[in-house]
């Protein structure tokens, strides 16, 4: 079994929303890194010193690789990623190898012969 692993960094939020869409489509779980920091192409707003911007997130997700692409669309719809700038990123990677997964392999394999 093939995995990518998909990050979705975002406003938190949404990061409930976005792993309860991702587990709709697939996803068997995930890690959440709080208070992540960042900047896009525009500079954070400041108000005398002090910087608005909004607590990040950063999401992981260990995918099958079937159901990838799946789970990442649903994140940058439910983000509304494409519709709001500053509102967040997601992107995969392959993974060459991953342990500790074989429980979900049986829940996965049933799940990716549906998708097939």
């Amino acid at each position: 079994m093939h995995f990518k692993l998909i990050i979705a960094l975002t406003e938190d939020t949404i990061t409930d929303k976005i792993v309860d869409a991702a587990k709709q489509k697939g996803a068997t779980g995930s890690t959440v890194i709080t208070s992540a920091k960042g900047e896009g192409i525009n500079a954070s707003k400041t108000f005398f010193g002090l910087s608005l911007e909004t607590q990040r997130d950063v999401v992981l997700l260990l995918v099958e690789e079937h159901l990838s692409r799946d789970v990442l669309e649903v994140i940058a719809e439910v983000g509304e990623f494409d519709a709001s700038p500053g509102s967040g990123i997601a992107f995969s990677i392959d993974v060459d190898d991953a342990v500790g997964v074989s429980h979900q392999v049986s829940e996965l394999t049933e799940i990716v012969e549906e998708e097939i």
